[in-house]
C-alpha cells in the first residue's frame, strides 16, 4: 500500500484538535504521561504488526513464539485505561505533523472531528498497525524480537516510562514533550 494512502487518513485525524496550524505549532506539547499511555496502547498493535510483517522471519523457538503473547497480554489489559492519554498524544502528534506539512483533507477532517472518541478507536488501531507494519524491514525482525525480550522483565509501566524518558533524553521534536513544570 503506498505511503500516501496510509498518511492521508492519518493527516485527516488532525481535525480532532486542529484550529489552525500556527496554533498547533505554538501550543502543542505532549504530557510525558500521555506518551507513556500511547506506548501501552500501541504495544499490542505494534506486536501484531510485527508478527504479521515478520511471519517468515521469526524463529519458532524465539521469544515471540514462546513468551510474546503472554507478555503482550499485560499491555492489552491496559489498553482501555491508556486510551484517553494515547488519544491526547495522537492529537498533539498529528497536529504537529499537519502544522509542518500544511496538508489535510477538509471534508475528512470535518467528518472525523464530529465522531466520538471511542468510535475512532478501531480506525486508529488499523491505521497505526498499517503504519508500523509498513516501516518494518525484514532484516529488523530479529532486532525487534530481541528488544522485546530485553524489556520483557520490566513491568508495563516501566516500559512505557522508559520509552517516554528516551524520547525526552533524545530531544525528539515530534512529539515535543511539555516542560516538566507543565506536565501536571
Amino acid at each position: 500500500m503506498p505511503a500516501r494512502r496510509i498518511l492521508a487518513p492519518a493527516l485527516a485525524l488532525t481535525a480532532l484538535t486542529s484550529t489552525t496550524a500556527a496554533q498547533a505549532q505554538q501550543a502543542a506539547c505532549v504530557n510525558a504521561a500521555d506518551l507513556s499511555d500511547a506506548v501501552i496502547y500501541a504495544m499490542p498493535i505494534a506486536y501484531d504488526a510485527t508478527r504479521t510483517a515478520c511471519a517468515n522471519r521469526l524463529s519458532r523457538d524465539g521469544f515471540m513464539a514462546k513468551q510474546g503473547d503472554a507478555y503482550i497480554a499485560k499491555f492489552r489489559a491496559g489498553q482501555d485505561k491508556a486510551w484517553p492519554g494515547a488519544f491526547r498524544f495522537l492529537k498533539v502528534y498529528m497536529d504537529q505533523n499537519a502544522a509542518e506539512d500544511n496538508a489535510g483533507d477538509a471534508d475528512m477532517m470535518a467528518m472525523l472531528s464530529s465522531m466520538p472518541q471511542e468510535a475512532l478507536r478501531p480506525f486508529v488501531d488499523a491505521l497505526v498497525g498499517q503504519m508500523i507494519a509498513a516501516e518494518i524491514k525484514g532484516d529488523s525482525c530479529g532486532k525487534i524480537e530481541r528488544g522485546l525480550e530485553l524489556v520483557s522483565p520490566l513491568p508495563v509501566e516501566n516500559v512505557a516510562g522508559l520509552a517516554s524518558f528516551l524520547v525526552e533524553l533524545s530531544e525528539i521534536k515530534n512529539p515535543v514533550l511539555c516542560p516538566a513544570d507543565k506536565r501536571k
